[in-house]
């Protein structure tokens, strides 16, 4: 029935089913009015839409959504292309400014009960324009531009101006660019980062927006109090602050900027939708105030005047007229003023002495365009903490209250820290993607428009304020010197209130809008899940509501209120914010320089150099602004990006950091080709063998920890094992052993590459992986294996055979061979070894491997109390003493710490090592004599050893094979020649052992094995680790297994041993 009353009046004009309008409102139960329908418009259609709009309206719809009207025109194409004013108006009444997920859009519930949320699709005015720019236009630009303008100068202040708003059109631009390659869901500026340069980057910096943002609350809160205890109540203040002395104002700020956080929490946690609705009056607050800003410019009207005494600025809230006298009646009568200053009646005053000798003035605080003062104001004028504000630059100190005075020392940097905070916001329209109609097209072009349009504002206010407003005025950071009166304020028009009301509201809406947006951002980095700690601020209401994060951005936004100035919160919001756009311009540089097959951003107006450019901007506003927090945003930004990288959620996003770091490894892998390595940056690089056990898992996970605990030389780690078969027909056991691998590695803390080859045959496959492992410069020097346990009750011979055969293979390619025997017993990563000793058994000169061993250990914890011992073997007719006095030497200058023992044996009981590597002693004892040598005879040798080893080993492919004895020599040719003719008739030669019979071999062999087991047990059999000489197989395959029996007799009775096997080449060295 008000249905039909209310369209009455155009009745005759259009038509309406009344049949469906009832069953609509019967199934919804609201309020009809509340919703959309189509009405039927005919003739005259105009008029009754407006009397139907004006009727609704009277009986006081809640809301109202949309208005679709169909009929006006008979054409429906030329309907649909035209757009009308109610669709403007409507989307107007709509608008808002909270960020996307925190929008709360109407529900309809569909006739099977399932509720639905649509969101409004928004275009680039009402999605991105209008948001940017009430982000953009605030706090700052009616509380301390003017002050800005009045300290710095006009030149200067445009300088500050033109700085910041050129870093946020850089920006702008990177972030369009990125914005435009694909689509940003929500997130914001979370989101584009994370995914363009990674999860470490994206946290860090998703925390660096979330804690600017929150910061910028508590920034607007203290403005909105500032103009309500400065401007609105004045007298509501709980504390005295005389002169805006700082520690009574700032107690006043933190009590009610508390009570207005607590308030607008509550505000937030009840609902955002009473915010949303809010958003349209708070932009119209900030539209109204500048508009009355450039009104009053063009009328100029003299609304304030300022009382100078001499040169100095008086408060004008204590006397009403400024004059010393008043003539009141004939008679001559002191003033309010002359009672500031003098005692006792105008015959026997008793006066200050400046109020004396200076005249008062009185100049108008609104000159006008005209006036010339801009000329006066073109320059700086800063002041020390306590100074007097005055038109002069150099002014004077005073304690006086009825002076306006300076709060703070004044200089450049200050004011920049202090004003970038209102050129932020320029990421409103990229965290509203999701509501955008299209956001590849709006982002960009909104986000660009609204940069230039508030900088052509905020330039433009600079040179108006400094060409129509008094210095002094502009200098009052607090409108003392014009009566408690908004600076800005002085030049609005009609009246000074229209900004005072209008900065209070605008304050307030952008307040709320930073404790709506700030948790959803929190809460969209907890729900990535890449930071563990933030897990608990990605739950929420059943509304969607972030309470949690609500909770912990209300009381980090109290810490700033605490703080308990607007100058001091500034800085630190900017350095936040600052940081953020330095990433987004890294971001578009990246992708840009790595030129990424997926890096298409329809946005084409871009380019690396001005992504660097807007990088080094930041960068250095921020150490402009303050270094010191720069310094800490910086060290926090550091602790999340390596807090991500260490125990956050592994994320592959494809991101331009991934990219980077391939270019960068292809490039350092193609540099490391170009030469061999120094003996200097040797340093084992592992290829380690594993085996499996029936269930594809790792058979000897302590060979991990056992890798790891050497990988003190941060080196290479390849772990790889070998499936019997074809490729084929295992494929998913060949990707499950993989995975087990990986596991067992993360377990174990084995930071490397892990490969599964099938084969046909394991021997074969180990074969394949000592050749070709690795990838150009970054290829292993030795291999890592487990001794073949039990493998004398081996059903099979495989097992020991194919373990001699890659004995021969690493010998061949010239690479170390590390067998750990017993291995199970070895301590893993979470062991710590008590006091002990790692004894190094040195028969002979492999390289010096066996010393580097042990000093990489004991750089991990497990082996860091073990102490480390060398024992050398000498022969009956060696000088014992001198050998370990050159052997104690050879340590010290290697840099190494360890005991040295000499143990004397015959030469018969190591003729298997003599076998093996030519001469017993001569190699090792001819390089402890070069000890003695002069030092520069030393470095002539070690250059001509050097020389030589690196031409044979280029050429050696080119040579004859080399055979299992060949070692790396450190002494001339002729000086080998020589130690063997003094030998010749004592002891017997390498010619006489290889005309051995083989059983005459095999005995000597095993003889030696057993006397060098029986001293080795009794001098290492505390030992936590034993370090040995592993000799060669024999050429003769046919001796294989007693080279094995070899092995096992040699190692006997020991806990955990270690062989070693040289590469042929000098891996320490003496020299720096």
């Amino acid at each position: 029935n008000s249905f039909i009353k209310a369209i009455s009046p155009v009745k005759p004009w259009f038509s309406v089913n009344l049949s469906q309008l009832r069953r609509f409102y019967a199934r919804r139960k609201v309020p009809l009015s509340c919703y959309k329908f189509t009405v039927n418009l005919g003739f005259l259609g105009h008029i009754a839409l407006f009397s139907f709009v004006m009727h609704l309206l009277t009986m006081r719809c809640m809301f109202l959504r949309e208005f679709v009207v169909f009929g006006v025109f008979k054409n429906g194409d030329e309907m649909d292309s035209t757009p009308m004013v109610s669709s403007l108006l409507n989307k107007l009444a709509n608008y808002t400014n909270i960020t996307q997920g925190a929008l709360e859009h109407e529900e309809a519930e569909s006739e099977d009960g399932i509720q639905r949320v649509t969101g409004p699709q928004m275009g680039t005015f009402i999605g991105v324009f209008l948001p940017c720019m009430q982000n953009i236009l605030g706090v700052i630009l009616f509380l301390r531009l003017t002050w800005i303008v009045g300290t710095a100068g006009i030149m200067e202040a445009l300088a500050i101006v033109f700085m910041c708003c050129s870093c946020t059109m850089l920006t702008a631009i990177s972030m369009s660019a990125i914005a435009t390659n694909g689509v940003v869901p929500a997130g914001g500026s979370y989101y584009m980062i994370s995914r363009a340069l990674g999860p470490e980057f994206g946290g860090a910096v998703g925390l660096c927006v979330y804690l600017g943002t929150t910061f910028a609350g508590s920034m607007y809160i203290l403005g909105t109090m500032e103009i309500f205890l400065t401007y609105i109540m004045p007298n509501a203040a709980v504390f005295e602050a005389e002169s805006r002395e700082p520690t009574g104002m700032q107690n006043n700020m933190r009590i009610y900027g508390t009570c207005c956080l607590v308030i607008m929490t509550l505000v937030v946690f009840v609902g955002v939708k009473y915010v949303n609705k809010m958003a349209l009056v708070f932009l119209s607050c900030v539209m109204l105030s500048i508009m009355a800003i450039y009104a009053g410019v063009i009328q100029s009207a003299i609304k304030h005047r300022v009382c100078l005494l001499g040169n100095r600025t008086l408060q004008n809230s204590r006397f009403d007229k400024c004059e010393k006298t008043e003539l009141i009646n004939n008679v001559t009568t002191p003033t309010q003023l002359w009672k500031l200053f003098c005692t006792g009646g105008i015959e026997n005053a008793t006066c200050d002495e400046y109020f004396t000798h200076n005249n008062l003035t009185e100049i108008q605080a609104v000159r006008g365009l005209l006036s010339g003062v801009i000329s006066d104001n073109m320059w700086g004028h800063y002041g020390q903490y306590r100074d007097i504000v005055s038109p002069e630059r150099a002014s004077d100190k005073s304690d006086e209250s009825h002076y306006v005075l300076h709060d703070v020392t004044t200089f450049f940097t200050l004011l920049v820290g202090i004003y970038f905070p209102s050129v932020t916001g320029i990421m409103a329209g990229s965290n509203r993607s999701g509501d955008l109609r299209d956001p590849q097209r709006s982002i960009p072009t909104g986000t660009i428009m609204a940069i230039a349009t508030t900088s052509i504002i905020y330039l433009s206010c600079v040179v108006l304020f400094g060409a129509c407003i008094e210095g002094v005025v502009l200098r009052d950071k607090y409108g003392e010197s014009v009566n408690g009166t908004l600076a800005v304020a002085t030049l609005a028009w009609p009246s000074s209130w229209v900004i005072v009301i209008g900065s209070f509201f605008s304050c307030c809406g952008a307040g709320l809008q930073s404790l709506t947006g700030a948790p959803r951002i929190l809460q969209a980095i907890a729900r990535d899940g890449i930071m563990p700690f933030l897990q608990v601020f990605g739950h929420s209401k059943s509304n969607g509501e972030p309470t949690w994060a609500l909770l912990l951005t209300a009381a980090i936004c109290e810490i700033g209120i605490l703080i308990g100035s607007l100058d001091h919160v500034a800085p630190i919001l900017s350095m936040f914010f600052l940081m953020c756009y330095l990433f987004v311009n890294l971001a578009c540089a990246v992708q840009t320089l790595l030129r990424t097959p997926n890096w298409r951003p329809r946005f084409k107006f871009y380019h690396w150099s001005l992504s660097f450019l807007g990088m080094s901007l930041s960068l250095s506003l921020m150490f402009v602004s303050s270094w010191y927090y720069a310094f800490v945003v910086i060290l926090f930004s550091g602790c999340i990006y390596k807090y991500i990288e260490y125990r956050g959620a592994e994320k592959e996003w494809g991101d331009g950091i991934r990219g980077l770091s391939l270019n960068a490894a292809q490039y350092a892998l193609i540099k490391l080709e170009e030469a061999p390595p120094h003996t200097k940056n040797w340093r084992p690089q592992l290829l380690v063998l594993l085996k499996l056990d029936s269930d594809l898992g790792v058979k000897h996970p302590c060979l991990l920890s056992f890798t790891s605990q050497l990988k003190a030389g941060k080196g290479l780690t390849i772990v790889c094992s070998v499936l019997e078969g074809t490729y084929m027909a295992r494929e998913a056991d060949a990707k499950l052993s993989e995975k087990n691998i990986k596991a067992a590695m993360a377990k174990e803390k084995t930071k490397g590459f892990c490969h599964v080859v099938v084969s046909s045959n394991q021997r074969d496959g180990f074969s394949h992986l000592i050749q070709s492992a690795g990838l150009g410069g970054m290829k292993h020097n030795s291999v890592l294996m487990a001794w073949p346990a039990n493998w004398k009750q081996a059903e099979s011979s495989l097992s020991w055979k194919n373990f001699i055969e890659t004995i021969r293979e690493t010998t061949a390619a010239h690479q170390a061979l590390l067998v750990a025997k017993n291995i199970d017993k070895f301590p893993t990563n979470q062991d710590r070894l008590d006091e002990g000793t790692i004894d190094v058994w040195w028969i002979v000169h492999d390289g010096g491997l066996l010393m580097l061993l042990p000093f990489l250990l004991r750089q991990h914890k497990v082996w860091r109390r073990c102490k480390m011992r060398i024992f050398t073997v000498a022969q009956m007719d060696d000088n014992s003493i001198q050998m370990k006095k050159d052997l104690q030497m050879f340590l010290y200058h290697l840099r190494l710490d360890a005991k040295v023992e000499v143990v004397e044996m015959h030469a018969g009981d190591i003729s298997a090592f003599t076998y093996e590597k030519t001469l017993v002693m001569e190699q090792r004892s001819q390089m402890l004599k070069q000890m003695q040598l002069s030092k520069t005879e030393r470095e002539r040798e070690a250059q001509l050893i050097h020389d030589r080893n690196t031409k044979s080993h280029a050429t050696l492919n080119d040579k004859a094979t080399p055979t299992s004895d060949r070692v790396h020599m450190t002494w001339t040719k002729e000086k080998l020649i020589s130690e063997r003719n003094r030998h010749r008739e004592a002891h017997m030669t390498v010619r006489d052992i290889f005309n051995m019979k083989p059983d005459q071999t095999n005995v000597r062999r095993m003889h030696t094995a057993v006397k060098l087991n029986e001293v080795v047990v009794k001098k290492s059999k505390g030992a936590k680790l034993v370090l040995l000489n592993m000799p060669g197989p024999p050429k003769n395959k046919g001796g294989d297994e007693n080279y094995m029996e070899f092995l096992e007799v040699l190692t006997e009775g020991l806990e955990r041993v270690l062989l070693v096997r040289g590469s042929s080449r000098e891996v320490i060295t003496i020299y720096s």
